[in-house]
């Protein structure tokens, strides 16, 4: 097995094994160099007033996609900023996809972006981040 199989295979076992990540019902789609897609469902509890996606279960997708798209290099990361613009309201019961993608591999620091897309494929968030490397992933 290569190193990004048995990385994509770590990255299986650690995201499934998160409590946060499971509270919001995130999936991994897919996993390569640089990139993550992942879904999520908009429920009930993670709606606002407006009964719309709210921002922080929008915010905490794109966290996670951008971070796993870090951590597809062998580097563990720790969000330093993030900037989301929020697009378009998302109504409850729909289901996003989020893409994330690396654009800087640095040694201290990595950056980040993603695009949260709904079920008819319109954008509804864009962001970008920056990331601290703390270390390498263990492959273990």
């Amino acid at each position: 097995m290569t190193d990004l199989s048995l990385l994509k295979t770590q990255l299986h076992k650690i995201y499934e094994a998160n409590p946060f990540v499971n509270l919001l019902q995130m999936k991994i789609i897919e996993v390569s160099a640089g990139k993550a897609i992942l879904s999520m469902p908009v429920q009930n509890q993670y709606t606002n007033f407006y009964n719309s996606a709210h921002g922080g279960a929008l915010a905490s997708l794109a966290d996670t996609s951008m971070g796993m798209a870090c951590i597809t290099t062998g580097k563990k990361v720790v969000t330093l900023d993030m900037n989301l613009n929020y697009i378009r309201d998302v109504p409850c019961r729909e289901a996003l996809t989020a893409v994330g993608t690396l654009i800087h591999n640095g040694s201290r620091t990595m950056v980040a972006e993603t695009e949260i897309f709904n079920n008819l494929q319109q954008l509804v968030v864009a962001a970008r981040a920056t990331f601290f490397v703390t270390g390498k992933i263990s492959l273990e």
